[in-house]
């Protein structure tokens, strides 16, 4: 049997423990319940526990729990996202993760315009340069966000990156930092249609490190609702 909430609690002492060790305070981290694949029950449960906070892959899914939960959750597309399905969740969601495209930042611009919006986004970046995973490449981010800083009805609020996964969180610290630069490098630039910078970036097995290295958002499945089916 999961319990979620002593879970959760453990999850909150690591996100402490984290903040202790390099001087930031904890109102800087947001944790993102990862609850894909999750039924509703186990979501109410962490939303009883203090969640409000949800990250979910797959827009069907999404839209799907959306009318059966709370209306006061924040929910955040972290997953892969289709230019057809963005009509869906325009309005719906309060950030998406994963934008690797400026054909997919158009996407959401109209969208959002349609709905007289503002849809807040991250750039996906593949930092590890994995060919298996998402994400534009360390070189072509600033020339992303220029182009996205030009769209009506979207802000760039920051980026995101999907570290491999390893068995030692430490062999994932270069990609982290290597995220913060790309940010702090960003910033300096003074891109227009950019305001606060999160960083989305950590998961269960190696959020602690990612919170030393300036990550604003983890992303935590496993270590709430446990291992998937």
């Amino acid at each position: 049997m999961i319990d979620i909430r002593e879970n959760l609690q453990y999850v909150e002492q690591q996100i402490q423990s984290a903040c202790d060790k390099s001087g930031r305070k904890r109102s800087e981290v947001s944790l993102i319940a990862v609850s894909k694949t999750k039924p509703v029950a186990m979501i109410k449960e962490a939303y009883d526990a203090g969640i409000r906070d949800f990250g979910e892959n797959r827009v069907q899914e999404l839209l799907e729990k959306i009318p059966q939960l709370p209306s006061d959750i924040r929910w955040h597309m972290i997953g892969h996202l289709q230019r057809n399905k963005v009509k869906y969740i325009i309005g719906k969601v309060a950030m998406i993760h994963s934008v690797d495209s400026l054909a997919l930042a158009e996407e959401i611009s109209r969208e959002a315009q349609k709905r007289k919006d503002i849809a807040n986004i991250l750039i996906e970046v593949n930092v590890a340069g994995e060919i298996s995973k998402f994400g534009v490449t360390s070189d072509a981010v600033l020339k992303l966000a220029e182009d996205i800083a030009t769209l009506p009805a979207i802000q760039l609020k920051g980026f995101m990156t999907v570290a491999p996964y390893t068995e030692n969180p430490e062999e994932n610290r270069s990609y982290f930092r290597k995220l913060a630069q790309i940010s702090v490098d960003i910033g300096n630039k003074n891109i227009d249609n950019r305001s606060t910078c999160f960083l989305s970036m950590g998961m269960t097995g190696d959020y602690s490190v990612a919170i030393q290295e300036g990550a604003t958002y983890i992303r935590v499945g496993t270590g709430i609702f446990g291992e998937r089916p």
